[in-house]
């Protein structure tokens, strides 16, 4: 693997030579988020689905390959990398399996959700650090719609068996509530699933937020894909969501999945630190995910950005000043900013990322780890990371934690002058196998004049 010019590469680690500015445009590879959830809307549904731009990445392979275990068929539909996915109305032909998930959070919560409604015999399992993730709120809310299931190690957490419906207790229930500040994943999870309970019951059911809910973009998200299959549901200002009793899944024909704006990250960061122009394709002032609204806090940063219909594109203008931003609505985003941080004026204090902790690994801890080797001094709390910038970047070896977000954010170090060694580069296969390639593409010996 090649990242930069000069960058040499084993499968444990990656040196990343300086990088003197960055220039170009990068392709987006499909969102994460937009491909998993499609998928699984697309086999509830009634009809044939069209899948265009699906990432190609490993937790959307966990998705698929949970899908052909289940009985659903996702055929690939001519050399473009558009998948047809044949939808089973909400039943899965096979009701006794094993899912082996991975790490992958966006498949792991919702086919949770929606086996533990549609009925059968599953067992759900991933890998170690799946099983430190909690899911207990959203175990709760499906045992409150008569849903059995049991926890094969810790109480809360992964791996987890789905018997059948408890008949005693699978009468129609009209309103359930979840805990919203723990991960938005849950409540995605549960609304997914609800058209398989209103579909059986003939009745409206509520959905009331416990606290604050977090992440609200990706909730949106969710809700704008359901409605593209069909189903509607209204909220009262996020904190409760009806799902109606005529509420059916129905392909849309046709569905292209966005450029992932999380990735977009990167790129824009590195136009704001190194000159730029960077242009990203995929995403743009239309996108329905939040974390387009990184390119906003680079814009109060002091970067330079423009917006176009299917691109977004960022440019250095004046020094980059620290600021402190409430990060709540683009989480994951928001590590990149993070790592802007060290190339900007003054502390910069990211709030509202609590749900860090509950990701890949504990983000907060490994993000304040791997910045004070980059030099920086760094405050971080339970919610809350403050970085106050080094007079210059520190050449070192930084990990992973086998994270494919932290591995993507420190390359970024790279642009401040330094060799930067990127431990298990190979981690951002969960989401974008190309980006060490896309970074060498945008890599330039020196800023334009």
């Amino acid at each position: 693997m090649t990242a930069t010019p000069g960058a040499a590469s084993t499968a444990a680690f990656l040196d990343l030579d300086p990088i003197a500015a960055a220039r170009g445009t990068v392709a987006l590879p499909g969102s994460k988020s937009i491909s998993n959830r499609t998928l699984l809307l697309a086999a509830l549904s009634t009809g044939d689905t069209r899948v265009q731009g699906l990432l190609d990445a490993d937790d959307v392979d966990r998705m698929r390959d949970a899908l052909a275990t289940l009985g659903i068929r996702v055929d690939m539909a001519g050399a473009d990398g558009d998948v047809i996915v044949h939808g089973t109305g909400g039943r899965f032909p096979v009701r006794p399996a094993k899912l082996l998930l991975g790490n992958a959070g966006t498949a792991f919560r919702p086919l949770t959700a929606v086996l533990a409604v549609a009925g059968g015999h599953y067992e759900l399992s991933g890998v170690p650090r799946m099983h430190e993730r909690p899911i207990g709120d959203l175990v709760a809310a499906l045992r409150a719609l008569g849903a059995d299931i049991r926890y094969l190690g810790a109480e809360g957490y992964p791996p987890l068996a789905i018997g059948l419906r408890i008949a005693a207790e699978a009468a129609a229930v009209d309103r359930v509530s979840v805990r919203g500040d723990v991960s938005s994943q849950f409540l995605s999870a549960l609304l997914m699933a609800l058209p398989l309970e209103t579909m059986r019951t003939g009745r409206t059911v509520t959905v009331e937020i416990v606290g604050e809910l977090i992440s609200k973009p990706y909730v949106s998200l969710t809700l704008n894909l359901m409605r593209r299959f069909g189903v509607a549901i209204a909220h009262a200002d996020f904190r409760s969501f009806a799902v109606p009793a005529a509420a059916r899944y129905a392909s849309p024909g046709t569905i292209r999945v966005e450029g992932d704006a999380s990735s977009a990250s990167y790129f824009l960061a590195a136009g704001a630190i190194a000159g730029g122009p960077v242009r990203v394709t995929g995403v743009g002032r239309d996108s329905i995910q939040g974390d387009v609204t990184f390119a906003d806090a680079l814009a109060r940063m002091g970067a330079k950005v423009d917006y176009g219909d299917d691109w977004i594109e960022t440019a250095a203008d004046r020094g980059l000043a620290g600021i402190e931003i409430d990060c709540v609505a683009f989480p994951d985003a928001a590590m990149t900013l993070a790592i802007v941080a060290l190339f900007a004026k003054g502390p910069t204090t990211l709030t509202g990322i609590a749900s860090w902790r509950v990701k890949e690994t504990d983000r907060i801890a490994a993000m304040a780890t791997e910045l004070a080797k980059l030099g920086a001094r760094v405050d971080a709390g339970a919610d809350y990371l403050r970085v106050l910038p080094p007079a210059r970047i520190l050449p070192t070896t930084v990990d992973t934690y086998d994270d494919h977000r932290m591995a993507m954010c420190l390359s970024l170090a790279a642009f401040g002058g330094v060799r930067i060694r990127i431990n298990d580069p190979d981690c951002v296969r969960k989401t974008f196998p190309a980006y060490f390639a896309a970074l060498q593409s945008i890599a330039r010996e020196e800023r334009s004049p």
